[in-house]
């Protein structure tokens, strides 16, 4: 059921990453909340990365955040508190990275730890980023590369030492805001942040929400080094056989694919990049500029290529 309120200007009709609510004919307020439990057993880069996805959803409307509450599940019976400590450290950590400000929370006893954030953004009314605006002829640009669903899952099963996964690790947790503040430069006309749903289902989500078709190029997307060998030695997720089902029907490959090469599609990621659509002649420069401001595995990954019937296809 959608609101009547008229300055709420992104509901959750259109699967968009936050709420977006009008205050002034100048500022709207961004609202989202998101907690993961552990990609890692370290808890200082577990609260960094889980915090770094929260805040995500707030660059992905291009907006601003400026307040964060702590969101935690902790089994204070059975685990150190000195472990959950260092999860807030560093959440907060990267709460401060973002240039917004912690201001408290709320707690509860549970099983398994969890841990993200409630982030307070703000964006101007006129500015708002949504995953509805992509056009025929816009050229799709991602930022971070894919893959990381399964390197957790492969080092919790002892297939990936956790040397090389701790060498992504600072990719995975960086924030998304350089990305953001470079895109807001050109002029975007969609973008979404690429998490739990894989680059396959967070594309439809935007050919969906502007009824369009979209192409990747699969030899184009950028991987995290590992992944693919790790869904060859066969690693797998708990969520890729449900994202492919969320897909069904929806999508196709027009090139022959390894079942490794295809389970990357669906492969979900824990504080993923940002997908941007722009006019195809802005793509290249774009995609120069995020890599000059440090944002290396920065891609032109796909394209717009018309309207009607919401689909994606992998050529």
């Amino acid at each position: 059921m959608s609101s009547a309120d008229e300055n709420l200007l992104v509901g959750f009709d259109t699967s968009d990453d936050a709420a977006v609510y009008r205050l002034s004919p100048d500022t709207a307020v961004i609202s989202t909340a998101d907690f993961i439990t552990p990609p890692v057993d370290d808890p200082y880069w577990f609260g960094q990365i889980a915090a770094a996805n929260s805040l995500s959803d707030v660059y992905a409307m291009g907006g601003r955040p400026i307040l964060a509450l702590n969101l935690v599940m902790f089994p204070s019976k059975t685990l150190d508190m000195g472990l959950l400590k260092e999860i807030l450290r560093g959440g907060n950590d990267k709460v401060l990275e973002a240039g917004a400000c912690m201001a408290g929370g709320h707690s509860v006893d549970d099983n398994e730890p969890k841990y993200g954030l409630a982030v307070t953004g703000v964006v101007h009314p006129d500015r708002i980023l949504t995953n509805c605006g992509a056009r025929p002829g816009d050229a799709l640009v991602l930022t971070k590369p894919l893959g990381a669903g399964v390197l957790f899952n492969a080092n919790r099963s002892g297939k990936l030492p956790y040397r090389e996964l701790e060498a992504v690790l600072p990719v995975v947790a960086a924030l998304n805001a350089k990305a953001c503040e470079v895109a807001l430069r050109f002029p975007v006309h969609a973008c979404t942040d690429i998490t739990g749903f894989g680059i396959m289902g967070h594309s439809l989500e935007m050919a969906r929400g502007a009824d369009v078709r979209i192409e990747l190029d699969y030899r184009s997307l950028p991987f995290y080094p590992n992944a693919v060998e790790m869904y060859r030695k066969g690693e797998t997720t708990g969520s890729n056989k449900a994202n492919r089902k969320a897909v069904q029907g929806l999508w196709d490959v027009k090139l022959k694919l390894a079942s490794a090469e295809e389970d990357l599609l669906f492969d979900p990621q824990t504080s993923g990049g940002l997908l941007l659509s722009l006019p195809e002649s802005q793509a290249d420069e774009l995609v120069c500029a995020l890599k000059s401001a440090g944002i290396e595995a920065a891609a032109r990954i796909g394209r717009v290529v018309e309207p009607g019937h919401a689909r994606v296809s992998v050529g």
